[in-house]
């Protein structure tokens, strides 16, 4: 999903697009040493813990309502394991 995709369902669920929050998830994005496997770095429940600690308790819906619309990209369902950490993201075969 694109950014303003991500801050456009924010602002539509939460009345706020949350930018910082996208842009602090996608960091990685396309960089040399992970291209679009960055989702593995902070896509997970850690990295929504590590939200709220940086920019506020709302912040993790945010992350959440992001991350879910990436893992549904790579083919995750409700009700399907949600990744713990980088590890598991990994381990659970998402990207």
């Amino acid at each position: 999903m694109k950014f303003e995709d991500h801050c456009q369902e924010c602002r539509d669920r939460l009345g706020d697009p949350f930018t910082e929050v996208h842009r602090w998830l996608d960091e990685f994005a396309g960089s040399e040493k992970y291209g679009m496997r960055h989702r593995k770095v902070r896509h997970h429940e850690e990295g929504i813990k590590r939200a709220i600690e940086l920019f506020g308790e709302e912040a993790g819906l945010a992350a959440r309502i992001h991350i879910i619309a990436d893992l549904r990209e790579e083919g995750w369902k409700n009700g399907d394991h949600f990744p713990l950490n980088e590890s598991d993201y990994v381990k659970i075969g998402l990207f």
